[in-house]
């Protein structure tokens, strides 16, 4: 996503984790992307629905991006974002700590397959700008 890129150059690290939302989505919109913010979602229990779950972002209703600003991100950040794609039945989403010095350190693609089975990767920018997806 190359709107937490820009956010990150203009801002860098320091800022409270709504700053960063926010100001992606002024770049979301610059780049006439639809998105939702602060999205409330239910979580399907037996018969029932459980409210308590927020999203950070959804972008095109396909792509979570939970944002973050931590020391660094850890395996409960992964399953935040995991409960999440399971929730809304979606497969990608961007988990991003904005608390670093050089984005790409922060930067990490989660994928959600089928029911149980899923598989995170970390992405990285080439030198051509392009994201490369890397098994972790």
């Amino acid at each position: 996503m190359d709107c937490a890129f820009t956010v990150h150059r203009a801002l860098g690290p320091g800022f409270r984790e709504k700053i960063y939302v926010r100001a992606l989505c002024l770049e979301l919109d610059a780049q006439k992307l639809k998105f939702e913010t602060d999205k409330n979602i239910l979580v399907r229990y037996k018969q029932w629905q459980i409210p308590g779950q927020t999203v950070d972002l959804l972008v095109e209703s396909s792509v979570l991006v939970e944002a973050k600003v931590v020391p660094r991100l850890r395996p409960m950040h992964r399953l935040q974002v995991l409960s999440y794609l399971k929730t809304l039945n979606l497969r990608i989403g961007l988990l991003i700590n904005f608390n670093v010095p050089v984005l790409e350190d922060g930067f990490k693609r989660v994928i959600r397959q089928g029911g149980t089975a899923e598989r995170h990767a970390l992405t990285r920018r080439t030198t051509t700008g392009r994201l490369n997806e890397e098994a972790v």
